[in-house]
């Protein structure tokens, strides 16, 4: 066990079938099958295993970063088997909860710690580990937090009226949505619904939120969706603006991509020389800041072009595995349609230079 981290209990139902080998442009094998009596499906779950470089070897040392109820982590402890070791984080208490008893047969294998992957430096350094093999980030949503209306996530007609405006991922801590709705200005909510939702009319439904809170309270998903309608925002586009404007609210309620950001930033120095970054987005929002990020970091210097002779003294940290975003294959979205969004990008720490 890590020092100063608990260890989980309980009992596991979960039966895990995984292919050995795959590369980026092999032909996809059928989806990798989960079968359990848990609630979600972890999404390229395959070629995450594939991916893991040193994290998937015996003895190895992994952070996963959103644990969620434990799909990947349970792969990911049997491919490391005997011995190897996972930390897992996530905010969700309800989660954790599940993830507990599904790793629970992988005994003192397993630290499991309700936190961000945010604070992933700070975890590392309260279990005592130094280094890791592999880090990986799950981004988005799991199947548990959708489909429980009380956690409003998602909005659905017949359930609106009964959804809470909650969105938090860890529902002891800061504010909710309808928090926010109450108490942000009109500039940040626009600004909001424009950078995080992408949302066409996004001012818009700014100055409509304000003139409906002078009204009455904003409070759960039918009266959100109540003022998108009558502000007409979002007409005419694939998507219900419902969901660009539910987007934007769960991002500025959890600072999910300041988040990703600090754990990005965070990962060379967690990672040791070889140790591999996997990091799978669901939107475009979190994929650009991902891909940029992990292109910073291949990069190093940030000097002007006019500059000869490098004076930041920055230098590469991670090199790219994947060039491009690896996506589900077809049996995988037949199986999982939540997967059809979902990229997967992997980068690769390098030697430190001396």
């Amino acid at each position: 066990m890590f020092p100063g981290c608990p260890s989980p209990g309980g009992n596991s139902w979960g039966v895990i079938s995984v292919r050995a080998a795959w590369h980026p442009g092999a032909p996809q094998s059928p989806a990798t099958k989960v079968q359990s009596r848990y609630p979600h499906q972890p999404v390229l779950l395959e070629e995450c295993l594939a991916l893991l470089g040193p994290g998937g070897e015996p003895g190895a040392t992994v952070v996963d970063g959103t644990v969620g109820t434990g799909g990947h982590a349970e792969a990911m402890l049997a491919r490391s088997a005997p011995d190897g070791r996972l930390i897992g984080l996530d905010r969700d208490a309800d989660a954790l909860r599940i993830a507990r008893e599904r790793l629970a047969p992988f005994g003192a294998r397993v630290t499991l710690v309700q936190a961000s992957f945010r604070d992933l430096l700070r975890v590392l350094g309260e279990c005592g580990v130094p280094r890791i093999d592999a880090l990986l980030l799950d981004l988005g949503m799991s199947s548990l937090q959708l489909d429980a209306p009380e956690r409003g996530f998602r909005f659905a007609e017949e359930s609106a009226q009964d959804a809470p405006l909650d969105m938090r991922m860890d529902r002891s801590a800061g504010p909710s949505a309808a928090d926010l709705l109450r108490d942000s200005d009109e500039a940040t909510l626009a600004r909001w619904f424009a950078e995080y939702g992408e949302l066409p009319g996004a001012y818009r439904l700014a100055r409509a939120v304000v003139s409906e809170r002078r009204e009455r309270p904003l409070r759960t998903a039918a009266d959100l969706l109540r003022v998108v309608r009558a502000a007409g925002v979002g007409r005419g586009r694939r998507h219900h603006p419902g969901t660009l404007v539910f987007q934007a609210l769960r991002i500025a309620v959890n600072d999910e991509l300041g988040a990703l950001e600090a754990a990005l930033d965070q990962a060379p120095e967690a990672l040791r020389p070889g140790g591999r970054l996997l990091v799978i987005a669901y939107h475009s929002l979190e994929d650009r800041a991902a891909k940029r990020r992990i292109a910073a970091l291949e990069r190093g210097c940030i000097c002007p072009p006019e500059i000869p002779v490098c004076v930041c003294g920055r230098r590469p940290q991670l090199r790219r595995v994947t060039r491009r975003a690896v996506r589900p294959g077809e049996a995988e979205v037949r199986a999982n349609p939540r997967a059809r969004s979902a990229r997967l990008r992997v980068a690769e720490r390098l030697p430190e230079v001396a």
